[in-house]
């Protein structure tokens, strides 16, 4: 039996406080996400739904095996992450490296973190997620043999 992935829209602390930072520091963030050394963001490559059009999209990574997870700070409601989800994956750079995915899911956040939960840190699991009000993953299998 299947059963519908968890849906979710961003918390109250996410609209009111990152919305807005979002704006000014998504654009500092595409110029370093992706980069080696630099493991707590990553460039998402996607095409638009509707206009077709390419786009990249810092977001949050972290590896854990042959998966990448990407805490959904801002729900499933979010463009990149419907794009992702419709097209069946996407391109991501992380840590210097281009990985190409599939199989993108949605996972609730304590699925998700019993699956690649050691990739994330001790604060980052017990404070700055649920700080952040994070309650879905995005789950995306990497599947070009990107060294590990």
């Amino acid at each position: 039996m299947t059963h519908a992935p968890p849906s979710s829209r961003p918390s109250g602390f996410a609209r009111v406080v990152l919305g807005p930072m979002t704006r000014v520091l998504n654009p500092l963030f595409a110029r370093i996400a992706g980069r080696r050394h630099v493991r707590f963001v990553a460039q998402i490559h996607h095409r638009g739904r509707r206009s077709g059009r390419t786009y990249i999209t810092p977001v949050g990574a972290r590896r854990a095996g042959p998966f990448l997870f990407i805490p959904l700070t801002f729900g499933t409601v979010s463009d990149w992450c419907r794009n992702v989800v419709a097209a069946g994956g996407c391109t991501v750079r992380w840590n210097g490296a281009r990985y190409a995915t599939d199989q993108p899911e949605v996972l609730d956040a304590e699925t998700a973190l019993a699956a690649g939960g050691a990739a994330f840190s001790r604060l980052e699991r017990h404070v700055l997620l649920p700080l952040m009000g994070v309650n879905t993953f995005l789950q995306l299998r990497i599947i070009d043999g990107a060294p590990w």
